[in-house]
Order: structure tokens, then sequence, then C-alpha cells
């Protein structure tokens, strides 16, 4: 039984030391390299006295976050990865939530950090690792610094403080938006990641032998996949170059390159890449064997386009919320769909319990829809000191009155088909109340995404004049776009207004930015 997911990085090392874990554009670092510096900053971290304390880590998108991140782990503290593109008001409001005991960074950044709401400590990397980066000038066998005594003294301590740990203590803190303003902060425990990975390599059989080509941010919980997939199998995750993401082609010559077998990206990365045609100009069918995608729908239009490319490939859509660990849901792609169908997100991953529960809490029957909600090891802790919003979406199981036992309501409206898969529709947020009929967003926006000419679209609601919205790029009529899908929903749910964007928003996670949409009604 592992109680940190560091043992894992261990038993990698010794069994492929010289094999490189992450690359990014300018430097890689093998397991026996990682785990060396990631030891060393845990020495560093342990020698202040921290336990179970906040790491915040203020770097580039790099290999030099994942090394920090491991850092935090050996150490028994959990990190929270703070994006150097961040708003600075954004960030404030993280510090003062998080209150981190440290802040991980470089001689360079921490002049940008100054400019934050922030006196307490820092952990520079240039003080922690050599020039070299695998050791500092003393570094002995064991990658440790010091010497002699010392580094025995250092190592004895590191190992006591992991041992010091459970399962249940946090790996870390990523921050969503709140409602309120206030970001949230999920809270998640190496039970909960060890968990999801093992059912992640065991059911896509990931080994050694697999290249991930990372896309998601390390603040967003899809990178959670590749980092300790990585990890535990000795397989290698390359952190892709930001700026490839918005040139197809580019981008498909680097995984052809790179010989990176496994992406699982947001589904707008894969959208642009089939919009554009990308396929015809670089032939993956040698090198891709996995396309996994999480964090909103995938549509089927844009699916079969890469399904139609490359057919040999295998396709998951994943699905959850932050607060599931990544996801709780899944659906291997194993039937030919329409471009107007909605794909499935399927069925319950092991050891993890879905409930659809209608309004009075109750099980839904046949076709009802209800509210997915989810228990299980997955679970978020809650949010990181806001315990009202924890209440809230944490809540006891109706249907368990005899034991306290903690579900998930993730706020999203699902349903099964006809074969017992779940079928998203919209989330909570999105059911509208609409010429007296109740209308789910995502179904309009499933149907719209069908037709040949749209690539993205997405719908909101105007309250004050009671209008459905719709957004989308191209040069399309109103009347057209209703006359298309007047056959896949009823005449209520066609759009009342149609707004052209040059360019659909797109937030930091990759996925449609609807908070600006809004501000064009």
């Amino acid at each position: 039984m592992k109680a940190n997911v560091t043992y894992w990085l261990d038993e990698t090392a010794a069994r492929f030391p010289d094999k490189t874990a992450y690359a990014d554009e300018n430097k890689a670092v093998t397991f026996r390299e990682l785990r060396e510096r990631a030891r060393n900053i845990a020495c560093e971290l342990t020698a202040r006295g921290l336990f179970k304390k906040p790491v915040a880590i203020f770097l580039e998108k790099g290999v030099d976050v994942l090394v920090s991140f491991m850092g935090a782990a050996y150490s028994c503290n959990f990190y929270s990865p703070i994006d150097v593109d961040m708003p600075g008001s954004r960030v404030n409001k993280i510090l003062e939530v998080l209150e981190p005991s440290v802040v991980i960074t470089t001689k360079d950044l921490r002049e940008v950090f100054s400019a934050y709401e922030y006196r307490g400590e820092f952990l520079l990397l240039e003080d922690v690792l050599s020039a070299g980066g695998g050791q500092t000038a003393e570094a002995g066998k064991d990658g440790l610094r010091g010497h002699g005594d010392d580094e025995t003294a250092r190592e004895a301590a590191l190992e006591a403080a992991r041992r010091r740990g459970v399962d249940t203590d946090l790996l870390y803190v990523l921050f969503t938006s709140g409602s309120t303003g206030v970001p949230k902060g999920v809270t998640i425990n190496h039970r909960a990641v060890i968990d999801y990975i093992d059912w992640v390599t065991e059911t896509f059989e990931i080994s050694e032998k697999d290249s991930f080509g990372n896309q998601a941010p390390f603040y967003f919980d899809n990178s959670i996949l590749d980092i300790y997939s990585t990890l535990k199998t000795g397989a290698t995750t390359y952190i892709i170059p930001k700026n490839l993401f918005a040139q197809p082609v580019p981008l498909l010559e680097y995984l052809k390159e790179k010989k990176i077998n496994t992406i699982f990206w947001v589904p707008s990365a894969l959208i642009v890449v089939a919009k554009l045609k990308a396929f015809r100009n670089v032939d993956l069918s040698d090198t891709l064997r996995r396309v996994l995608f999480c964090g909103e729908v995938m549509p089927n239009k844009q699916l079969n386009v890469w399904r139609k490319f490359l057919p040999n490939v295998q396709y998951a859509n994943l699905y959850g919320p932050t607060e599931i660990t990544d996801a709780c849901t899944y659906y291997i792609v194993d039937r030919e769909f329409s471009d107007e169908e909605p794909l499935p997100i399927g069925f319950p991953m092991p050891n993890t319990d879905i409930l659809v529960l209608n309004e009075k809490d109750e099980p839904v029957t046949g076709e009802e829809s209800g509210e997915l909600c989810v228990r299980g090891t997955s679970l978020s802790m809650g949010y990181y000191k806001n315990p009202e919003k924890t209440r809230e979406a944490f809540v006891q199981n109706p249907l368990n009155q005899a034991v306290p036992e903690l579900i998930y309501r993730t706020g999203d409206i699902v349903k099964y088909n006809e074969r017992g898969e779940i079928l998203y529709l919209s989330r909570k947020d999105f059911q509208i109340k609409h010429m007296g009929h109740r209308i789910e967003l995502g179904e309009i926006e499933t149907a719209v995404s069908s037709l040949e000419e749209v690539s993205l679209c997405c719908c909101l609601y105007d309250e004050k004049r009671q209008k459905i919205v719709l957004f989308i790029e191209e040069e399309l009529e109103k009347a057209y776009i209703n006359e298309k899908i007047s056959r896949l929903v009823p005449e209520y749910m066609l759009p009342n207004k149609l707004i052209r964007v040059e360019k659909m928003p797109i937030n930091a996670n990759g996925k449609i930015d609807r908070v600006k949409l809004k501000e064009y009604i």
C-alpha cells in the first residue's frame, strides 16, 4: 500500500534511472535526476520545519514545476501552482486563501512576485539545485545536499517526514473560479490520485514504452493524468509549447517528431486540428495510439474527422470536475456516431459510484434527467479554508441515512440512454426556463455543432430579454441555422439571437470563455 505518490518515483527511478521523465522546450530530466532534485527541495522544506503545509509554486510552465511538485510531495507538504501570467488581482486572492508557508520560484521571478501581497518565505531553485540542475557541489550519491553525517541526517529527517504521512494527506490544491469572484481551492489527497492513476494506467495499458504530449496547464486538473501516469509507469511526458496549439500542422509535426503516442487534451484543442484539416499534411497513423479528452463537450462532428484520418487510434471521453480528481466516468468510443449525436460520458470508473438524482433527491428512472452526484475515493477533501462552500457542494448522501457518507453535487445535468450510458446534457447553471419550457442549453449547442459550417459555438440565455443567444465564428444567418437544426430540436429551443464573434474567446484552461461572451449580450 502506498501512502505517498513519491514511492512511485522511487521505484521508477530504480527501474529506469536514465530514461527521460519530463521534457520541455529547453530541458529534460531523467527519473534519477527528477528524484535527486525533488529530494533536494524536500530536504530544504523539511529543514525549515514544514510538514503538511501549503507550498506555492511560481514558475514558468516546464520541467522545474514538476520537480517542485515532487519536492513538496516528498516532504509531505502540498503544492499549489500559481501561473506566472495570472492577473495580479487573482494571485492576491489565491494568496489570501492559501497563505503559503513558502513560495518556490527563481531569483528573476521573485522580483515579479514582490508586486503581490506576500511577505513570507521563498525557496529559490538556484540556491537548492546546482547550475547543472541535478546535484549541488557537495551532493552525495543520492543527490542530497551536504556530505557525511549532514547528508545522512537530512535524508533521515526526510524519510521520517514521509513515514509520518498518510494517504489522506493533501497532495495539491488547485484553484478554480468561484461564483463570488473569490477562487475556490480544490483539495486533493494522495489516495485519490493513486486510485485514479491506477485506473488510468490499467485501463489504457500505459507502460514505459509510452509518451504523453501535455497540453493542460499545471494548474488545471487534466495535467494530473500526464504527470502521474509518467511517474508510475516510466513513460515520458513532453510539455508541448503553448504556441503550437494555434498552429495545427506544426503541432502534429511535433507529435510525430517526439513519437508521442498518447494525448489527453481539452476538446477545443482537438477541434482546431479537425477544423483546419491538418491531418492532410501530417500522417500520424504510425504514431498516435490513444486520444483522450476531457473538460468540455466533444462534438461528434470533429471527433469523426479524427476517426476518419486515424481509424486505428483508441478514443476515450473522460468526464469529471476538478473536485473529483480529474474524472469519474469514461466512455471508450466503440461504435459509429452521426455528427448530430451526443457522445456519451459513459460509465462510472471502478471504485466510483455515480448517483443521478432528480429534484426530490431520488434516483432518476427511465430517460428522466437529473444532477450527477459522485461518491468514492476520488472526492476532494473540500474547498481550502472555505467550509461554507464545502458544505454546499459536499453533502450527506440522501440515499444513506445509516452512516455519514459524503457525495459531491457536480451541478451537471445528465440522463441515461437506452444502452445504460450516461449522457451529459448541460450545466445546472445552463438549464433555463424559456417560454414555459425547461431547456438545456447544451442540447442546442450539440445541434448547432453538428452543422458542417460551424466549428465552435456557445449558447447563453439573456434573462432580461428572455432570449436564447447563439455565438458562432462563421458568417451564417440565424434563419439558415434554425432551419437546419429544426429537425434536431423543438421550435421553442431555436436561438432567438445570433452573435458572430471574430474568434471564440478561450480561457486559460482551453475552454470557451462564457464569462467573456456574456459581455456581448
